[in-house]
């Protein structure tokens, strides 16, 4: 028996066991680190091998949150990051987006550097897990008070990207570009990303962080900062 003795020799996990939050992580943290589980709702799922298209579309969907960020001082990305947000949830999401604690935001890091609280933005590429990502993760999402949910469905090449505050699905403009309204500027050109069209979505979110509204964004995010400094 390997991984320090299953650490201390935990029960195995087993796939729809219901248990806390908790308990779960404890009997997680006895796996090799590229065995995937997420805690949904109370319920054990473990992750489906990711085929060709998830890895691509994930890609492209990091390479846009990756842009906006650098321009963003006061976030933060994560990608299949351990995110507990509450006695019954720990998913890992594909990708995150969140405003750093000390800028206003929801989450922040506890003593073993998971993160706890929800991110502001989640985006999952919803292929095999479409049934689990667009209803019981979005439960989930909404329920921990995670603000945007972006669902790529590979599938049926739609994106959905759910504003839960407003309960409403944001509707992309006349060109297809997608706005969050969390993340001022952060625009998603949808025919370019569903294309796998890098240059054109790269484009598109260099304008959003040149806009006024994200100008504004940034400005308000380092006052936060100030304010809340020692």
């Amino acid at each position: 028996m390997t991984t320090q003795t299953r650490k201390q020799a935990q029960p195995l996990l087993e796939i729809g066991e219901r248990l806390t939050q908790s308990v779960f992580h404890r009997r997680y943290q006895a796996y090799p680190e590229d065995v995937k589980f997420e805690l949904i709702g109370g319920m054990v799922f473990m992750a489906s091998p990711l085929g060709r298209l998830h890895a691509v579309y994930s890609w492209e969907l990091n390479l846009a949150l990756g842009l906006y960020k650098a321009y963003t001082p006061g976030t933060e990305g994560g990608q299949n990051q351990t995110t507990v947000l509450g006695e019954k949830s720990e998913p890992q999401p594909d990708l995150l987006l969140r405003i750093l604690y000390e800028c206003g935001g929801q989450s922040s890091y506890n003593d073993d550097d998971y993160l706890e609280g929800p991110p502001e933005l989640v985006v999952e590429v919803a292929h095999s897990t479409r049934s689990i990502d667009m209803n019981r993760k979005r439960r989930d999402y909404l329920a921990a008070m995670v603000q945007e949910y972006l669902v790529l469905c590979v599938e049926e090449q739609v994106i959905h990207w759910f504003h839960f505050p407003s309960k409403r699905e944001l509707k992309a403009n006349k060109q297809g570009v997608l706005k969050s309204r969390v993340f001022p500027g952060l625009w998603i050109d949808c025919p370019s990303l569903l294309a796998r069209d890098s240059t054109k979505l790269i484009t598109t979110v260099q304008q959003g962080v040149a806009s006024a509204d994200h100008a504004e964004f940034v400005a308000k995010l380092q006052q936060r900062r100030k304010d809340q400094a020692p």
